[in-house]
């Protein structure tokens, strides 16, 4: 119990400061670090209990699924075509860039494509040890991916496209929330049905889809009735996906995971480069300006994205709606696309497992 005592208090001590200067999920971040520290010197517990990190999918994917409303998809209007084609082609080319990490003699192809993906770094970060890659790899690579496209943003919007604050656009909101405990209700319901419904349709990480499904659902046919998951609720469990990945870790795993981070850089750049061409192309097609591509095309950090089509007057609606796709897209496919790519691997007689021969999947779906 002193573990997880000193997990829990070093944890928020972590969180606070981060979250106060605008981290991104920052209880995640701290208590992937926090886990890392303690583990390296054997004062971390042994390990998350499975139904604590089965729960932590539930809430995030109710929270993820809680971001999708009626009016801002409908602002695609005819444009959904090509924003769609985007969010594809952005999939193969993050999928590409992991397969190409995934050559790394420390890293495998599952686990470099999960690494690369662009979109839901915490829903990810969360199903990978199920789906058999490594989360320690997709936590650190994932988090390197948010981390340098949300801090090179505000210097490529000043540099490249020139823009200004204005203040003039306001970002969209969700009023008529239910009471605390009304929404704590139907999370727990749709947890339960959504994880079960998954699990019995033998979908990849059910834990987090099935949820997130059935709160999508719910949202777009206004049955939702105002739900809303309490901030508390879902900083619990970006912290618990966070140590499920940081108490893990080995003093060899991390010299692994630094091996091949120059390569993971590199291709960060790269996504980043290809997305912002895509950003071109959706600007040309649409009539949208280039900023506003650039934000729509963004291969991660959303709320970073948010804030600056805030601050420029750029077209809320269109870019979030945009971002919603890709988001909702990646998370979708890319369990799909690691089952193939394990089945294709297996064909072809390739056999090396993950950074750590003690690793196993948890089978959340059994």
């Amino acid at each position: 119990m002193w573990k997880w005592s000193l997990l829990v208090v070093m944890t928020v001590a972590v969180t606070v400061p981060l979250d106060l200067i605008g981290v991104p999920s920052a209880a995640l971040f701290a208590a992937l670090v926090v886990g890392i520290v303690l583990a390296l010197l054997a004062l971390a517990p042994t390990g998350v209990p499975r139904k604590a990190g089965i729960a932590a999918q539930g809430v995030l994917g109710v929270y993820i699924g809680t971001m999708v409303h009626r009016d801002a998809l409908t602002a695609l209007g005819s444009d959904w075509p090509i924003v769609l084609a985007v969010a594809v082609s952005t999939l193969v080319l993050s999928i590409g860039a992991g397969t190409l990490l995934g050559l790394h003699r420390d890293i495998t192809p599952l686990t470099g494509s999960l690494a690369l993906v662009a979109g839901g770094a915490s829903g990810l970060v969360a199903i990978a040890r199920e789906l058999g890659g490594d989360d320690r790899v997709v936590a650190v690579v994932q988090y390197l991916r948010v981390a340098l496209i949300t801090a090179s943003m505000p210097v490529v919007v000043t540099l490249v496209y020139h823009a200004q604050k204005t203040g003039h656009a306001s970002a969209p909101s969700q009023t008529g929330s239910a009471p605390w405990y009304v929404s704590i209700g139907m999370l727990v319901v749709i947890v339960l049905v959504g994880a079960t419904a998954g699990r019995l349709a033998r979908l990849p990480g059910s834990g987090l889809l099935g949820p997130m499904a059935v709160t999508i659902v719910l949202e777009l046919t206004g049955a939702s009735f105002g739900l809303s998951v309490p901030m508390a609720l879902v900083q619990l469990g970006y912290a618990v996906i966070g140590w499920q990945a940081g108490v893990a870790f080995t003093r060899e795993s991390m010299r692994a995971i630094g091996r091949a981070l120059p390569t993971a850089l590199a291709l960060i750049v790269l996504l980043n480069v290809a997305c912002a061409g895509l950003g071109i192309l959706l600007a040309h097609v649409t009539g949208i300006s280039p900023l506003e591509g650039y934000l729509s095309t963004s291969p991660g950090g959303i709320y970073a994205v948010l804030a600056t089509a805030v601050e420029t007057g750029a077209n809320v609606t269109f870019i979030i709606a945009a971002q919603v796709v890709r988001v909702l897209l990646m998370l979708f496919a890319a369990p799909l696309l690691a089952r193939g790519l394990v089945a294709l691997t297996q064909r072809f007689g390739y056999r090396r497992v993950s950074t750590s021969e003690s690793r196993e999947p948890i089978r959340v779906a059994d």
